[in-house]
């Protein structure tokens, strides 16, 4: 009887593992078609050595060996301006059959010489025609006709659960074909630029560094997105990544390639989001859109009447949920056009006409700083004059328990009065600052609590 109850479980256990690879895609015939139309992107770079002192190797342990064992080794007075070339890598994919191509700007920025590799083994060396930072996405171009360029697909009709596939050179393994599923759709991820202006596609298809610029496919064959960004601790994949939705990449390249740059819309407000504590006194009964906590002089939320403390519930006709929904319909916007804004206004609904400025190149000018930057912190100039009596600094008015600040005990209320020591009395010194740190290696931060100063290590490389 036992046998044969094994035999029934091996029966059923078979079957049911070839109806399960029934229903699961084959993604063979896509990877043999799209491949040809995915190309590896290799850039170089000169950048100077940070220790150049013409004898020892630029790290003081190294140096302290030399003298222990060959004596006082004798440096200039001045360090000598010695360069070295860096290499990065990245993927792309042809939209065109004459050599147009996009890839992240990340890829090739600042690049002095860039090499696109295809399938075939061909190599050309390839010329920007437009890079923008904001959205991470870079127009190239190299001389060559009759490429294998990819079908270009819908992103909007893009559903969560829906199956996608990635082609890139994860570490420099060229042409790998990776799988997953549409986790989610226009996430906002503030990571010290202003990516909130991109609806990201949220993946848990598996992308490590050199996937970046890569096409992300739907079932058809057609690129939806461009894979862009890994949440990461361990600087590799951890089964969450997002991708540029091509709609709004091809957007951005029709205009590099228009006019050379990418002109968005713009508000010019601080927004909040709001928590059950902050509806209860807003007299809402749901705790959702965005709070407006300050306007800036002259801009076009001020010339269209908007307030602080307003709550935008709808904008362009858009549900605004979350606060970072804001910035994505609104940066989808063209500058000049006038819509409807529904907002909250001491518990009464109202409707007010809003003529869309156009976002200024200098991000300094667009916000004052109620995202997220790198360090997992939002900051703000100082506005109390008691505060500004003990210390000149920046404000940190929110913490992000996961990040790098919260882990070196920063907190909220706290006084950021220097970081990598140059002293940061503003928020624009704040981001000048922070724009040029090391990603990689340690530094100071000096924080003011309570009217006491301390120093703490920030441990950028988490």
């Amino acid at each position: 009887m036992t046998n044969y109850k094994i035999f029934l479980a091996i029966i059923f256990l078979s079957f049911f593992g070839q109806s399960q690879s029934r229903d699961l895609p084959n993604f063979a015939n896509l990877a043999e078609d799209a491949s040809p139309g995915v190309v590896n992107i290799t850039s170089t770079k000169t950048v100077k050595n940070r220790n150049s002192y013409g004898r020892g190797l630029g790290d003081p342990r190294y140096d302290e060996f030399l003298e222990r064992f060959f004596g006082q080794q004798p440096r200039p007075s001045t360090p000598r301006e010695d360069t070295r070339p860096v290499v990065s890598t990245g993927s792309g994919f042809f939209i065109s059959a004459d050599g147009f191509l996009l890839t992240n700007n990340h890829v090739v920025e600042d690049a002095d010489e860039i090499t696109v590799s295809l399938g075939d083994r061909r190599e050309f060396k390839a010329e920007v025609i437009g890079a923008d930072e904001r959205s991470d996405v870079a127009l190239l171009k190299i001389d060559a006709e009759d490429l294998p360029f990819l079908k270009i697909g819908n992103s909007k009709q893009l559903k969560v659960g829906e199956w996608v596939v990635a082609i890139g050179s994860p570490f420099q393994l060229r042409f790998s074909v990776t799988s997953g599923i549409v986790s989610a759709k226009g996430r906002s991820i503030p990571n010290g630029s202003d990516s909130t202006y991109v609806p990201f596609i949220q993946t848990d298809v598996a992308i490590n560094p050199g996937n970046s610029g890569g096409p992300l496919f739907n079932l058809a064959g057609e690129v939806v997105g461009i894979n862009s960004q890994i949440y990461t601790r361990s600087g590799g994949y951890m089964g969450v990544s997002f991708a540029i939705p091509i709609d709004y990449a091809i957007d951005v390249a029709d205009q590099l390639k228009e006019k050379g740059y990418v002109a968005r819309g713009w508000l010019g407000v601080s927004i909040q989001e709001i928590n059950s504590e902050l509806a209860e006194a807003l007299e809402m009964d749901v705790p959702k859109g965005a709070l407006i906590s300050q306007i800036i002089n002259d801009s076009p939320a001020e010339k269209s009447g908007l307030k602080e403390e307003d709550v935008i519930l709808f904008f362009d006709g858009e549900e605004i949920f979350y606060s970072s929904d804001l910035p994505l319909t609104v940066g989808s916007i063209k500058p000049g056009s006038e819509v409807n804004a529904m907002v909250l206004r001491d518990g009464k609904k109202k409707t007010l006409k809003v003529t869309v400025g156009e976002l200024p190149k200098d991000p300094s000018m667009a916000f004052n700083d109620t995202q997220q930057n790198t360090l997992g912190i939002t900051v703000e100039d100082q506005t109390d004059e008691g505060q500004r009596s003990f210390v000149a600094g920046v404000k940190v008015t929110s913490v992000d328990p996961e990040g790098i600040a919260y882990a070196s005990g920063i907190r909220r209320g706290d006084i950021i009065y220097a970081l990598a020591r140059s002293r940061t009395s503003n928020v624009n010194e704040f981001r000048d600052v922070l724009s040029n740190l090391d990603m990689e290696r340690s530094t100071t931060i000096g924080v003011s609590r309570n009217g006491n100063k301390r120093i703490l290590s920030l441990n950028l490389s988490k």
